[in-house]
């Protein structure tokens, strides 16, 4: 009798087995399917990823594009509605719950498609199309370079549907404020500078498509082609598109006020509400994370008053600042040498953390780093430092950006913090191991979510500390200072947005509690202005990080290995703040077992 259940019960998992096998390999197969599929409707993905398919077209960027993803949404999620959940293995649900979550989303926040400003200092088309040229088109051969015309003609029409985004954005209440229009403008005039457009030095992407054909193995006469060919096609394209788009903005700019938070719009209450929850992963509400970035303010000062005293100075902390912002053995010389110093030095502490890895980490990328000054057409308008995920195929490394416009904005007491941050242990780290993870469908190796990114960036700003780094006392009061900064912006933005705090009233705020340069505070809140909810991210993620790895240290003891933390935390790629939990808690669990 035994041997007949014993028989029974092993068939019975057998099936069972196989069963999930099969459901799991259908889901997984449809999840690739989806991926592919909306690889192929967009060319500028496709390049990022390293496929030349279309490789001389433009992303569709009308309002029929838009209503046809969320009707592939919503077909996406009808089909999920016929899965047989029980059916799927562990990795396979977490992707079904992942991918039903995100359906869910696109199509519950259609509403807002028209809450978001396409033309900004951060992230507007006007500066991401040439640093799209420059950074992600690689001309490797003669239809490479045709592909590079084409897309330059590509500019003019893709302009003209912006334009009619803009003004439908209007019409339902939504325009960037005054202060956006000057920053757009001036990136817009800078990429129609120089040769061809006018005399002098060769514009921008004139400059970029000659050095790329030079570098050509092609005859002479075929290099003065293509680039005659470049010369046409950035007069009859690019010019016009700049200069009709920048007439547009002018015109615009008379109707555009000085108020900068959503609340302006219509239903912008509603929309911040979501748009926190879908930044911070949480149900935190606006009123919860200023109260949160209050307290943390003041935590920080706290930290930052033990070191004021520690180096000797005499004054209060308010004192303390003025003096790191003063003095000039803080800074590089804001020079063409002094800015190449700084990213040499840059390179040099990502090279030195580099050989601490193997104490922190089990897996490290495959994929190299490399670090790089913004390109001078943006760099006034663009953020301090930013990072780029290297090309799957390994054709493009991944890419920390230090933006030296202003040497005052990035000192020298910062450094270590910010190339962690953005390079290594930071998002290169996180980004780069995502995308490389086996048994996983591509949507979760290249998806995000910014609580979790930017958590983690913040957290491997601190992380170093406990292996030896910011040794100099300064150089963690550094780091210090750049969590202030998250814990500011927990303030700033839901104060702008939800309190009807000014973009002045902001600035004030930076000011006088960090030690940032004055430019450093402008930026910062113009990006809270641009972006809401998007700052809120980091300090919310670092903390549920830091709060995760302190229970498990307290449950696990003398078993706790930071490294197998790591591993938990990165193994499955970006995740909801809730689903980390769960991954730390179940970690734990099996491991006391």
């Amino acid at each position: 009798m035994i041997l007949v259940c014993t028989v029974l019960f092993n068939s019975c998992k057998e099936q069972q087995k196989t069963r999930q096998v099969s459901e799991s390999g259908k889901v997984n197969e449809f999840f690739e399917t989806q991926f592919d599929l909306a690889v192929s409707r967009s060319p500028m993905l496709q390049t990022r990823l390293g496929i030349k398919t279309d490789y001389d077209k433009w992303d569709d960027i009308s309002p029929e594009a838009e209503v046809q993803e969320i009707e592939i949404a919503k077909q996406a999620l009808e089909w999920l509605s016929n899965v047989d959940t029980l059916a799927l293995d562990k990795s396979t649900f977490l992707s079904y719950k992942l991918y039903k979550q995100r359906l869910i989303h696109t199509i519950e926040d259609n509403k807002w498609r028209l809450y978001s400003y396409p033309l900004n200092q951060m992230h507007g088309l006007q500066a991401e199309i040439p640093a799209f040229l420059i950074n992600m088109h690689k001309i490797q051969d003669s239809s490479d370079a045709d592909a590079y015309i084409s897309r330059l003609y590509g500019i003019k029409p893709m302009f003209e549907q912006l334009e009619k985004n803009l003004a439908e954005r209007e019409s339902a209440g939504i325009m960037v404020p005054k202060f956006v229009f000057n920053h757009v403008i001036n990136d817009s005039e800078n990429l129609i500078k120089g040769y061809p457009f006018n005399e002098g030095l060769s514009s921008t992407l004139y400059n970029d498509f000659s050095k790329k054909i030079e570098a050509l193995d092609i005859s002479e006469s075929e290099k003065k082609d293509f680039i005659k060919s470049a010369k046409i096609a950035l007069l009859e394209s690019v010019k016009p598109a700049y200069e009709n788009l920048i007439t547009f903005l002018k015109s615009q700019y008379n109707r555009a006020t000085t108020d900068d938070g959503v609340w302006k719009w219509p239903n912008g209450e509603a929309f911040y509400k979501i748009a926190l929850q879908r930044t911070t992963t949480t149900t935190m509400t606006a009123d919860e994370i200023h109260e949160l970035g209050l307290s943390e303010v003041n935590r920080i000062h706290n930290s930052m008053n033990k070191i004021k005293n520690e180096v000797g100075f005499n004054g209060d902390l308010q004192a303390f600042f003025k003096y790191m912002k003063a003095d000039d053995q803080f800074y590089y010389p804001d020079t063409d040498n002094g800015k190449e110093s700084y990213i040499k030095d840059a390179k040099q502490l990502i090279d030195n953390l580099k050989g601490e890895l193997d104490k922190m980490f089990i897996t490290k990328p495959k994929a190299d780093m490399v670090v790089k000054a913004v390109e001078s057409f943006r760099e006034k308008s663009a953020g301090k430092a930013f990072y780029q995920s290297p090309a799957i195929d390994g054709s493009r490394p991944g890419t920390y950006y230090a933006n030296t416009y202003r040497m005052a904005m990035m000192p020298k007491y910062q450094m270590e913090a910010l190339a962690f941050h953005e390079g290594i242990p930071g998002h290169h780290m996180q980004i780069a191991i995502a995308q490389e993870l086996e048994g996983i469908p591509k949507f979760r190796k290249f998806g995000g979510y910014t609580a979790y990114i930017e958590g983690w960036g913040l957290y491997s700003e601190f992380l170093p500390k406990e292996f030896g780094f910011y040794s100099d006392p300064y150089s963690d009061f550094g780091r210090l200072a750049m969590e202030l900064w998250r814990a500011c912006r927990l303030v700033v933005d839901t104060g702008i947005h939800t309190k009807k705090w000014t973009r002045e009233e902001g600035i004030a705020y930076y000011a006088n509690n960090t030690p940032n340069d004055m430019l450093d505070c402008v930026k910062m809140v113009e990006r809270h202005i641009v972006m809401p909810s998007q700052a809120t991210a980091y300090k919310i993620g670092m903390n549920k990080i830091l709060e995760l790895r302190a229970y498990a240290e307290s449950q696990m003891g003398e078993q706790f290995d930071i490294r197998k933390l790591h591993e938990v935390v990165l193994k499955d790629g970006a995740v909801p703040l809730n689903i980390l939990e769960d991954h730390v808690y179940n970690y734990i669990a099996t491991s006391k077992n």
